[in-house]
C-alpha cells in the first residue's frame, strides 16, 4: 500500500483499488447502471450475476413504481448474495463530445450516490469508473471527475459518517489511469489518498 498524501490524522480516505467490485467488502457497492435499471452487461450484469436475480427483481419494481432514473441520480435496491449492504444504482452520462453537461452529470451521479451512503449512515462505499464503460466517457476525465466529486462531498460533510470511497476497477488500464488521477491530489489536507493492491 502507498499513501500519497501524510495527513495521518484524517479519517477520511479515499482509496485506488485492483479487485473485483462484487467482492468488496463494504457497507455499499455503486452500479454503473441504465436509466430502466437493466442489468445486462458490464459492472451490472456482473452484479446480478454474483448477487443473484433479486437484484434485479427489486430493480424492475423500483422502476414500476417511479418510472426509469434520471441520468445522475440514484436507485437503491438489497444486495442479494454480495458481501454489502446496499447497491446503489446510478446512471451516469453517455458520452456526446462534452457539448452536452456530461461532466456534471457524472459529478451528480457520485455525488449522489455518496449522499445516500451519508443518509442511511454507511461507512464505506466502493464505486467503479462510472460512464467509462459502454457510455463512452474518457476513462482520465471520469477519473478526474469522480475523484472531485469524492473530495467535495467530503468538504462538505465533515461529519459523515462515511469515511472511506473505494475506486474499484478490475481492469488494469482503468486502474493505472485512478492511479495517475490520484497522484495529483497530494495537496488536500482533509482526505488520505491510498492506492491498495499488490500491483500498485
Amino acid at each position: 500500500m502507498t499513501f500519497f498524501s501524510i495527513d495521518k490524522k484524517s479519517s477520511k480516505r479515499i482509496q485506488v483499488v485492483e479487485n473485483d467490485l462484487t467482492k468488496e467488502n463494504v457497507d455499499a457497492i455503486v452500479n454503473t447502471a441504465n436509466s430502466w435499471l437493466k442489468h445486462g452487461g458490464g459492472v451490472a450484469g456482473a452484479i446480478v450475476n454474483r448477487g443473484g436475480s433479486q437484484i434485479q427483481v427489486e430493480s424492475d419494481e423500483h422502476v414500476a413504481k417511479n418510472g426509469p432514473v434520471k441520468t445522475g441520480e440514484v436507485a437503491v435496491t438489497g444486495p442479494g448474495n454480495l458481501p454489502c449492504k446496499i447497491v446503489i444504482h446510478t446512471v451516469g452520462p453517455v458520452w456526446e463530445g462534452g457539448q452536452k453537461d456530461e461532466d456534471n452529470s457524472l459529478h451528480n451521479a457520485l455525488y449522489n450516490s455518496l449522499t445516500e451512503c451519508h443518509t442511511r449512515q454507511l461507512a464505506s462505499v466502493a464505486v467503479p469508473a462510472i460512464s467509462s464503460g459502454i457510455f463512452g466517457f474518457p476513462k482520465t476525465r471520469c477519473a478526474k471527475v469522480l475523484f472531485s466529486a469524492a473530495l467535495e462531498f467530503f468538504r462538505a460533510e465533515p461529519k459523515s459518517s462515511l469515511n472511506l470511497v473505494r475506486f474499484t476497477n478490475f481492469d488494469k488500464a482503468t486502474v493505472e489511469v485512478f492511479k495517475e488521477a490520484a497522484t495529483g491530489l497530494n495537496d488536500e489536507p482533509d482526505v488520505r489518498v491510498e492506492l491498495v493492491g499488490q500491483n500498485l
